[in-house]
């Protein structure tokens, strides 16, 4: 008697962005959005928002989180990333702000004038989990943060 695998129709239109492991199958996709202490324009300087993607995408990096897209704007960040099974969202966040904030720090110290315990993001945050229907309508959004807040970022060095 041979057995009939169901496979569902998301499952192979996407079967190629799935991560595969030994014992699952899948992707975890959510939207991330975290702002500085104090709601600060910390970011307003464009070589301090690249500085904090930098440091950001480096968290992300050492465990694992893969960004799908990321956006600082000069008092929030705002991102869809896709993380491990492993990994709750809460984990994910508190990885990314930690080790951020930390890197952050060390690349530039005048920031601990404004910070003197070390603390660069608020409390807060919002995750929402996405599906491969929904990601690109939250990546345009991402991505036209500038227009949609009418960031201007000060270049200067």
């Amino acid at each position: 008697m041979e057995q009939q695998i169901v496979i569902s129709g998301s499952y192979e239109k996407y079967a190629n962005k799935y991560r595969r492991n030994d014992h699952s199958v899948g992707v975890s996709m959510w939207e991330f959005e975290w702002c500085p202490k104090y709601r600060y324009k910390m970011f307003q300087k464009w070589k301090y928002k690249k500085l904090a993607e930098a440091c950001i995408r480096r968290a992300a990096s050492l465990h694992g989180i893969k960004w799908i897209e990321l956006n600082v704007q000069p008092n929030h960040v705002q991102g869809t990333a896709e993380i491990p099974f492993t990994m709750s969202p809460s984990m994910a966040l508190q990885f990314l702000k930690g080790i951020s904030a930390k890197l952050f720090f060390e690349h530039h110290p005048k920031a601990r004038m404004r910070y003197p315990k070390g603390h660069l993001w608020s409390k807060g945050k919002f995750a929402a989990s996405l599906g491969f229907v929904q990601v690109e309508v939250v990546n345009e959004y991402v991505k036209n943060q500038d227009e949609h807040h009418g960031t201007v970022w000060i270049m200067e060095e």
